[in-house]
């Protein structure tokens, strides 16, 4: 059975839709930074458009983009989790966002949740391990519900502990934060849970680590990683 077109019942062409969900899950910008950006370049929408857009289409595009990602990581097993978790407040309430990044920063699952318990990182674990298989190492900040969670799974020989080896998914922290400000903080637990899932799968694909290529390699990777964008759910 054929896949139906995303943008079959859409007037607007797939490349505008496609550049203003990038424009706003990936970079620190406002619905109506974005509707001033795309009016620059001749495109006149409102920015409740763009709000239509990002619902309906990120998490299309961040699945897509996630599938592949899996697929690459299910190749190889010798890889290790960095798990954390970091405060929301929601219409002043505190809830919590469980994050896990592999050994390259990119990330893998992110959950949100009222409660910072063993529940809640049972329930992360067993979502990662149905993705991608258990790993070789996880690193977490020595929270005692990971410890309970790791020995309901029976993976207490896998755990690693420490103060400073967990800064590869307290940085990881960093985007998602400036994206939160942007938006002036979120007021449902199910829209933190949708924006950083979607933002998750966006951030991978367009972190290329400049900081280890030559510019020449850092441009070509790029280059690919906008060719491939401008590709998603295209028939």
């Amino acid at each position: 059975m054929a896949k139906q077109n995303p943008f079959k019942y859409f007037k607007t062409s797939p490349e505008v839709i496609r550049l203003a969900v990038m424009m706003y899950v990936r970079f620190p910008l406002s619905l109506r930074n974005v509707e001033d950006l795309l009016h620059e370049r001749g495109i006149d929408i409102s920015y409740e458009t763009v709000r239509f857009w990002w619902n309906r289409f990120g998490p299309i595009f961040a699945a897509n983009i996630r599938r592949k990602r899996i697929q690459s990581l299910r190749a190889w097993s010798n890889h290790k989790w960095h798990l954390d978790e970091m405060y929301v407040k929601i219409n002043g309430e505190i809830h919590y966002l469980w994050r896990a990044v592999d050994h390259e920063g990119e990330v893998l699952e992110a959950l949100a949740t009222k409660r910072r318990d063993k529940k809640a990182a049972l329930k992360l674990l067993k979502k990662l391990i149905r993705r991608y298989g258990e790993p070789e190492y996880i690193v977490t900040d020595k929270l005692k519900s990971y410890c309970a969670a790791f020995r309901k799974l029976g993976l207490t020989g896998h755990e690693c502990e420490g103060r400073w080896i967990n800064n590869r998914v307290e940085n990881s922290h960093q985007p998602l934060r400036r994206r939160e400000r942007a938006m002036q903080h979120f007021r449902l637990m199910r829209s933190l849970q949708k924006f950083a899932s979607v933002h998750g799968s966006v951030h991978n694909h367009f972190n290329k680590e400049r900081h280890l290529y030559s510019r020449q390699n850092y441009k070509d990777n790029r280059n690919a990683a906008l060719a491939e964008w401008q590709q998603l759910c295209a028939n």
